[in-house]
């Protein structure tokens, strides 16, 4: 039986991810192609983020839910933007690259916050 607090914290952890992939696919996407729907990015953004759960619940290698999640990626954005494969390849390469960035500068400014004084 599940418990129903992992449950509502994966659910919690899926939801918070998609969002923030969504958001960060939009601003790949608007740099890329210029004036796009951000309703798009919203189906982007869960897809990368179920590959990433479904590969750490399975205890899958990192690389591989890594590489897992990129082509998952590049298949979300080729279809929600319906790109060919080169284009959507670089708005998933962006993507990548911005995630990557935004991820760590918010990870050191919590890192920052959690040893400021008082």
């Amino acid at each position: 039986m599940v418990d129903p607090v992992d449950a509502a914290a994966f659910l919690g952890t899926f939801l918070v991810l998609a969002g923030y992939l969504a958001v960060t696919a939009h601003v790949a996407a608007r740099n890329v192609l210029g004036d796009v729907r951000a309703d798009r990015a919203l189906l982007v953004g869960p897809v990368p983020a179920a590959v990433s759960m479904v590969g750490q619940g399975l205890e899958v290698f990192p690389l591989v839910v890594l590489a897992a999640a990129v082509i998952a990626d590049l298949g979300a954005i080729r279809r929600s933007y319906d790109e060919d494969w080169r284009l959507s390849a670089y708005v998933t390469f962006i993507h990548v690259v911005f995630t990557t960035i935004l991820s760590t500068v918010i990870g050191g400014l919590l890192i920052l916050a959690s040893g400021a004084p008082g």
